[in-house]
């Protein structure tokens, strides 16, 4: 794992998105988010790993974070307190976050 991409880190920043995204629901999100980021974990880790190191192609990168968001958006609209659009939301920040601390990650490996 690239010295410059911290999985931890980063799904620290990924809860702060959702957070913020949910707003006064975060009480009640807060838990299944949280699960849910430690459940993907390795799965992120390990897309992570193979486009810093230049295994799979930042297209395949980019259908699989699609994936990721549609699952993520899938886990949140299912905590009942939120609505469609804040769970869309939510998992759009997260996988933002994910994407653009990947991409920092590969431009450092270059």
């Amino acid at each position: 794992m690239s010295m410059s991409f911290d999985i931890n880190e980063v799904l620290f920043q990924m809860s702060d998105a959702i957070k913020q995204n949910v707003a006064e629901n975060w009480n009640e999100v807060k838990t299944p988010a949280n699960n849910f980021l430690q459940n993907r974990k390795e799965r992120l880790a390990l897309l992570a790993d193979l486009l810093i190191n230049k295994e799979i192609s930042q297209a395949r990168f980019e259908s699989r974070m699609e994936d990721e968001k549609l699952i993520a958006e899938a886990e949140f609209h299912a905590i009942a307190v939120i609505s469609k659009a804040i769970a869309q939301k939510a998992a759009n920040a997260a996988i933002d976050i994910f994407q653009k601390a990947v991409m920092s990650a590969v431009n450092l490996a270059i």
